[in-house]
């Protein structure tokens, strides 16, 4: 039988050696038999669907230097100009309502790739756009890969992590996709720096929007090497590719396990749905209690106010700096404490747990909006602010950047992963669309800006964080190291209705069982 030891799983066979005394071939540590999890292929993986991340947050930000500009070039009202902006989160609605089901059909790999594919329609259409209609419909095609993606690529990174690594794997997409806002704000202050702002207003905005065509490309390229979600595999009854890509993340014990452990699993949520495990999600109780938490989780981290610095930030940072390339510059050190925050959530969530994490950075998040809206309304100068902003945005990358798109990936039954994260995504686009459709009316308001100088979106932002901490509290159980078989009894344990008809579950006794 031949061997290929460059195959990255057999990288560390180890040829005998010639003795007197012939021996079988070793392993090194016995590690394909014994190994818990292949971690470097399994971040090899992560990595490349993750960097569907860094496009998702290209084409989020990029808007943010682009506004002023193409509000100005096509001379657009405040309702057009938050249309152009907030057009986008329509397409994201349709695209992560309707991803659930596309995913189940054809893999979650075939529909990243299909993502990326529109992702580069959008760039280049919207870049050559010559009127609000065109560029509106390249964006909403963007928006539609955007809605895709950010459901997609969570559900990928789960189904392939072990319980105990989900939320390092989930925050590397993060990672990158914060990386991608933050390379967005730097592109677009190197785009206008020492042009000319007539060039910006008539070619600048478009070598913005352009630029985002090269993440596409560069992810067309590395989705080739990535395998399909076993747990796709599995649904499918595909023992064979199922168990392949489950023994290339840990060992074929452990793959044969986690396999008839996966399959028990879909066999009695369809039992429990008739045979039709996707249909039945709004009309079974427990299932719909468990969507609606995933849809206010969604729901509370875009009106925390993430979207208002993501989208505006140099239209809100104007209000203080009154100046276009001073603003693109600020918005780098909003991008740089988003990227620090995520980093440290990375190791945190997986050691700290999910709760505290979200309940206090909630608080954290409603203490600086309410300091950077003091700050507005006395009309502070300098980068006083920008403090505020940055401190805000730090405390948001620590906890519900994160938090909320990993509790939206874990908190699901197999039988309605797919489809109740597409509802969820759906629910975040949804309320984002309201969000950031809202703020350029009340940023350009004169009866608002008489009375809160532009702070008045903060505030309202603010008191939202303060009902995300107690929302957390009431309704959230902790799901470290829970695995995704396990989740359902957790989840429904906190219920008034449901939690009495559980056992006594913590999540130490169900991360301690098999597989």
């Amino acid at each position: 039988m031949e061997c290929d030891l460059a195959h990255p799983l057999l990288s560390s066979y180890v040829l005998p050696t010639k003795t007197n005394n012939l021996k079988k071939p070793t392993w090194r540590s016995n590690e394909m038999s014994t190994r818990k999890h292949n971690v470097p292929y399994l971040i090899f993986i992560c990595a490349i669907a993750s960097v569907s991340g860094i496009i998702l947050g290209y084409d989020a930000s990029v808007i943010s230097g682009v506004i002023d500009p193409l509000t100005e070039h096509l001379s657009l009202s405040p309702a057009e100009s938050g249309w152009a902006v907030s057009n986008v989160i329509l397409g994201c609605v349709i695209g992560a309502w309707g991803v659930g089901r596309l995913t189940d059909r054809i893999g979650r790999k075939s529909t990243l790739i299909i993502t990326a594919i529109l992702f580069a329609i959008s760039a280049i259409g919207a870049a050559l756009a010559n009127d609000l209609t065109w560029f509106v419909v390249y964006r909403l095609i963007g928006g539609l890969a955007v809605g895709m993606a950010s459901a997609v690529t969570p559900l990928y990174i789960a189904e392939v992590s072990p319980k105990d690594l989900r939320g390092r794997m989930l925050g590397m997409q993060q990672m990158l996709m914060v990386s991608g806002q933050l390379v967005v704000y730097v592109v677009n202050y190197l785009i206008a720096k020492g042009a000319a702002h007539e060039w910006i207003v008539s070619m600048g905005w478009r070598w913005m929007l352009a630029s985002a065509l090269v993440p596409c490309v560069l992810f067309l390229i590395m989705a080739c090497f990535m395998p399909e979600s076993p747990r796709w595999y599995a649904m499918h009854n595909k023992k064979e590719k199922a168990l392949k890509v489950l023994t290339s993340l840990s060992n074929a014990a452990h793959a044969e396990r986690l396999y008839s452990a996966i399959r028990g699993s879909i066999a009695a949520d369809s039992a429990s749905n008739d045979g039709q495990p996707q249909r039945g999600i709004l009309k079974d109780k427990k299932a719909s209690y468990i969507l609606w938490i995933g849809c206010a989780i969604a729901v509370l981290q875009q009106v925390s106010g993430i979207n208002i610095l993501m989208y505006f930030a140099p239209s809100l940072l104007q209000n203080v700096t009154g100046n276009t390339q001073d603003s693109l510059f600020q918005s780098i050190f909003l991008g740089l404490a988003l990227l620090a925050g995520v980093s440290i959530a990375l190791v945190a969530f997986d050691r700290v747990g999910r709760i505290p994490l979200l309940r206090w950075g909630a608080l954290g998040c409603a203490a600086f909006l309410f300091f950077t809206s003091w700050a507005f309304m006395n009309e502070a100068k300098g980068y006083l602010p920008v403090v505020g902003l940055v401190g805000f945005i730090f405390v948001f990358g620590l906890s519900w950047s994160l938090g909320a798109w990993l509790l939206i990936s874990e908190i699901f039954p197999n039988r309605m992963r797919a489809v109740a994260m597409g509802y969820a995504f759906c629910s975040l686009w949804v309320s984002n669309f309201i969000v950031t459709q809202s703020f350029p009316m009340m940023n350009r308001s004169p009866v608002l800006m008489e009375h809160f100088n532009g702070a008045f979106p903060l505030l309202l932002c603010g008191g939202f964080s303060v009902i995300a901490f107690w929302f957390v509290g009431r309704f959230l159980p902790e799901t470290k190291g829970v695995s995704l078989e396990h989740i359902e009894p957790l989840m429904l344990s906190k219920s008034r209705r449901f939690g009495h008809e559980q056992p006594l579950i913590t999540p130490e006794s169900v991360s301690q069982s098999k597989p």
